[in-house]
């Protein structure tokens, strides 16, 4: 039994749906996250360190997912920090930081997802990481999706952003499907349920 902690039902539930549909494994979810959290620039680094404080507390197959958006113009902003930018300053606030720049270069971004998954089996930590790129839209775009999904329009897609794709679009491009297919390749590959 394979555990993903997180307290967002919507990370939970994109990622159930494409591990039990394309590599049938059933996923459960730690919602209880009373853990230390760091502060770091690298998204890698928060993944592990969150893993390693719930194998203090949890000794099974579990993976916790960090994800963030990197604007290029604004030096990588908000990149690490894109859960806190947006509960205080949200699509409006990066539209906002973003005016003073018309070049549709300064709008290029991408989001990363990093999986880190812990095997007690073989008591090893297993990072996964999926990129896709894009650029920020003019507005705020679509209901569909959270977060940042209404201002990310992804280079491979038709020019909607990720909130007008609707969930199954979305996951033929997104970040966080990147890194969930990584780590149903290797969950598959070493039979790990």
């Amino acid at each position: 039994m394979i555990k993903f902690a997180t307290s967002n039902s919507g990370k939970f539930k994109e990622a159930r749906n494409f591990l039990l549909k394309n590599y049938n494994i059933e996923l459960y979810q730690i919602k209880d996250l009373h853990i230390l959290e760091i502060q770091d620039n690298e998204l890698e680094n928060i993944a592990e360190f969150s893993l390693k404080e719930l194998m203090k507390k949890y000794n099974q197959k579990m993976f916790v997912e960090d994800a963030g958006l990197f604007i290029k113009i604004l030096k990588e902003f908000p990149g690490p920090y894109s859960s806190y930018v947006y509960k205080t300053i949200g699509n409006k606030g990066i539209l906002q930081l973003l005016k003073p720049y018309n070049d549709p270069k300064d709008l290029s971004a991408y989001f990363k997802s990093v999986i880190a998954f812990y095997n007690p089996d073989k008591d090893n930590i297993k990072v996964f990481t999926g990129i896709v790129r894009g650029k920020i839209a003019k507005g705020i775009r679509g209901k569909k999706g959270w977060g940042f999904d209404p201002i990310f329009i992804p280079n491979d897609g038709d020019g909607r952003t990720f909130a007008e794709m609707g969930m199954k679009l979305k996951n033929k491009y997104s970040h966080r499907t990147r890194s969930l297919n990584k780590l149903g390749k290797y969950l598959q590959e070493f039979n790990i349920k």
